[in-house]
């Protein structure tokens, strides 16, 4: 089965320039429709509204942080499927470990590039 290129992508990140860097990347690697949330708030009530078909996060936002946000991702019994995958600056033990207890999909550590992000789409999606 191959990954429909079509599906709707959330990217939640409070840094503009990153919400750029991993739009333009997910554009880059094939992925033709793109939304973004500032913040955890705003992402919840999007995934609320609409179908997605993989969330990206980062993991250090205010008020809400990308762990929080998947955790609530996780205990609606309607968005729980939903492949989640963390970004981060941290690569630090204790918080890969946190992120995989509360359910995420795939991690990445900043910074990556478009082979990276692909790499782990792939693991997390299947080929495409």
């Amino acid at each position: 089965m191959s990954v429909d290129l079509k599906m709707p992508v959330l990217i939640v990140d409070d840094y503009k320039t990153m919400l750029r860097i991993v739009h333009n990347l997910l554009k880059q690697i094939g992925f033709e429709n793109v939304e973004e949330a500032t913040d955890g708030g705003a992402a919840l009530q999007k995934l609320r509204d609409r179908n997605f078909g993989l969330v990206i996060s980062d993991w250090n936002m205010e008020p809400m942080t990308g762990l929080q946000l998947l955790k609530e991702v996780r205990s609606d019994i309607k968005l729980k499927g939903v492949p989640f995958i963390m970004i981060t600056a941290e690569s630090k033990t204790e918080n890969v470990v946190a992120a995989k207890a509360a359910g995420v999909n795939n991690y990445i550590v900043k910074p990556f590039n478009a082979a990276t992000l692909k790499q782990k789409l792939v693991t997390v999606l299947g080929d495409f």
